[in-house]
Order: C-alpha cells, then structure tokens, then sequence
C-alpha cells in the first residue's frame, strides 16, 4: 500500500514516517509539507493513501479531501491534533481520524479499514477517461490526464505518456465527467485535481497552473470566475 504523508510540521512527518517503517505492506512514497504539493504530487508517486493534516498553511487537508471525495484513490486518513474536526472528516469519506501523537496501533488500525476499502473498489474502476475512436473504446487512467485539447474534429487527450485521439467531443466528455473535468476556454478541458493556481501576465491573460506538468493552458474570460471560485473552496 503506496503511502503519501501530507503535514506541514517537520517533526510530524519524520515520526510518522517512522511508524510506517514498523507497518507491514506499506510504502512510504512522499511526504510533503501543504495540500498545494500533495496535489502536484498525486500524479507522479500514485499514492493509494493520505495521511493528511488538517491546519496547514494555503490548501486545508479538509478542503484537500474535499477535492479527492469523488476519487476511489487515494483514502484519506486524518492525523491532526485537533479533535473538533472529526464530523467534517467522516463526512468527506474519510477512513480514519487520528488524533496526534499518532500511536502505531491506531495507525495499524487505520491502515487495515483502508485495505479493506481498497479491496472493495479496485484501482480500475471509475479511475479511466473512456472514449471512442474509430467505433472502438480507448481508455486511459484519470490520473496520467494533464488536459483534454479539442483540434478539428478529434479532441487530443494530453496525458503522462504521450498523446491519444477521441472521436467524442470536448461537451461530451465534460458531461460524461461532471466531477471530474473542468473547462478552461472553449477548446480546453482539464481534471479538477490538476488545477494548482492561476498566472496573470502583465498584458492580463490569465493561465492555469496544472500539477506535475510545466504546461499552462489559457484561461478564457468566461471560465474564470468559476475557476476561481473552485480554487478558494479548495
């Protein structure tokens, strides 16, 4: 089980760490200090959980699992000190909330309920971008998605690995994928866990700052209030 540690106290994250060198079938893939780098990370090291706290500095671990909720991957497990938190937790599907210092048995515990979710929704379901290309299904996973480009009348799916042709429409998938993909101008499509930031240049065009990827779409005009409405929740 591929683990990503997410606290922004560097203590924290050493220790546990360390606890999860005593727990068996577990990988320790990162660890990073805020929401920001654990969403530019997600693509790249494919954790199958969080440990995540919540007070940290920009990106909330809250609203970070707010944003991952409709995702089969990666589980959320809360390590924080606070234990006000714990409904909200719950609520956004967390599989555990544990309260710091982190002992290892309740560590263990956590890690087992998030085994026994993991088994129930295996990796490949719901966790693929399906289209059509001449009349036959082509798929590729939602996590190696960077943005979906519409270019006459193919739209080009730019992903980790290179580049794949749809025959759908760009409003086909965006209905197909309403949690999922978001629109930045008319010809532009990216998933919502991709979306880091916003650039505006000195002329005033305004670009998107995508996870795990130097490319940066323009942002139209139109697509921009909504965009930045979805950032401040996040």
């Amino acid at each position: 089980m591929r683990v990503l540690i997410v606290d922004d106290e560097p203590l924290a994250r050493t220790r546990l760490a360390a606890l999860l060198g005593d727990c068996a079938d577990v990988e320790v893939v990162g660890s990073v200090a805020d929401g920001e780098a654990a969403l530019e990370a997600l693509g790249d090291l494919q954790p199958d959980v969080l440990l995540l706290d919540i007070n940290m500095p920009g990106i909330s671990g809250t609203a970070l699992a707010q944003r991952l909720a409709a995702r089969k991957r990666p589980l959320v497990v809360f390590c924080t000190a606070y234990e006000g938190h714990a409904l909200q937790a719950f609520e956004l599907g967390a599989v555990d909330y544990l309260l710091k210092p982190v002992r290892l048995e309740r560590l263990n515990e956590a890690l087992q309920r998030a085994r026994l979710r993991l088994q129930q929704a295996p990796r490949d379901t719901g966790g693929y971008l399906h289209g059509r290309l001449r009349g036959e299904q082509v798929r590729v996973a939602l996590d190696d998605v960077v943005c979906l480009l519409a270019e006459e009348k193919y739209v080009v799916v730019q992903h980790r690995g290179g580049q794949l042709l749809l025959e759908d429409s760009l409003r086909q998938l965006e209905e197909a994928y309403p949690e999922t993909l978001i629109r930045l101008h008319r010809n532009c499509l990216v998933p919502a866990q991709r979306l880091i930031g916003l650039k505006t240049l000195n002329d005033g065009r305004v670009l998107a700052r995508l996870g795990g990827t130097e490319l940066m779409p323009e942002v139209s005009r139109r697509n921009l209030p909504a965009l930045r409405k979805l950032l401040r929740m996040g």
